[in-house]
């Protein structure tokens, strides 16, 4: 159901299904799929594509322009993909041809209230953004991440997938696969060892992950040698995708 005074651009493209709230206003360029709820007061400006079965909570802000002088009214582009769900008063901007012009947010994501993705920032699936969490432009977080409320991420930061950050965390460095990190600014403390376990990981899986932490953190290892060091040791996929989150750095990784 649409209802009669949301405003919708002829050339946006809804599933039949969807549901479109009270004074919601979707632009041109929009394509929104199948079984998505849009709650009263969303705007949703493009070129925008959102996926299936994704619940959008009001005052929402999504594809709008990014807040960066550079941009020049360029059609760059963001894509949310299904099952996501997007809390009251949470702003999503479209990317920059500086970088890959898109924006992109995966599955399966809540985006508590009042959330912040800036441009070219790329968003894994199964994350889980407290209130008030910040990205900052071209910021990178892998799947199954959970930042704390009020967490501030800098530009250009990668966040490795399965990693965790407390309330009003300020990340300046990059984080890597399972870290949980704290403070201001951010440093490490632990891995989310807890997160494994739910997961259903095996115990020689999180005892092996356990002495990847003590020989990236507890050795005096400079992160070359600490990556040589877990590269010299059996690897699961687990193991494997933490040294490729220790290689994928490029601001130097939260210590």
């Amino acid at each position: 159901m649409i209802h009669p005074t949301a405003l919708i651009d002829p050339a946006a493209e809804l599933a039949e299904d969807v549901q479109v709230g009270p004074y919601s206003v979707i632009g041109a360029d929009v394509k929104i799929g199948a079984g998505t709820v849009i709650a009263s007061h969303v705007v949703i400006q493009g070129p925008t594509t959102i996926g299936k079965n994704n619940r959008i909570f009001q005052f929402s802000s999504v594809g709008e322009e990014c807040q960066d002088k550079k941009f020049k009214g360029e059609p760059t582009r963001l894509e949310i993909g299904d099952d996501n769900v997007i809390r009251e008063g949470v702003t999503i901007h479209r990317g920059t041809v500086q970088d890959q012009s898109l924006t992109r947010i995966g599955s399966r994501n809540l985006l508590m209230a009042y959330v912040h993705v800036a441009h070219d920032c790329m968003v894994g699936n199964d994350c889980i953004f407290a209130n008030n969490a910040s990205l900052a432009g071209h910021a990178h977080v892998g799947d199954g991440v959970i930042l704390g409320g009020m967490t501030g991420v800098h530009q250009f930061c990668r966040i490795g997938s399965y990693a965790m950050t407390s309330g009003c965390s300020l990340v300046l460095k990059d984080i890597p696969a399972y870290v949980m990190v704290s403070g201001n600014p951010a440093t490490a403390r632990s891995m989310n060892f807890e997160g494994m376990r739910r997961r259903g990981w095996s115990a020689d899986t999180i005892s092996a992950l356990r002495q990847a932490y003590k020989t990236v953190y507890r050795r005096g290892l400079t992160l070359e040698q600490a990556i040589a060091e877990l590269e010299s040791q059996p690897q699961g996929p687990e193991l494997q995708l933490l040294i490729d989150s220790l290689r994928a750095s490029t601001r130097g990784i939260t210590r």
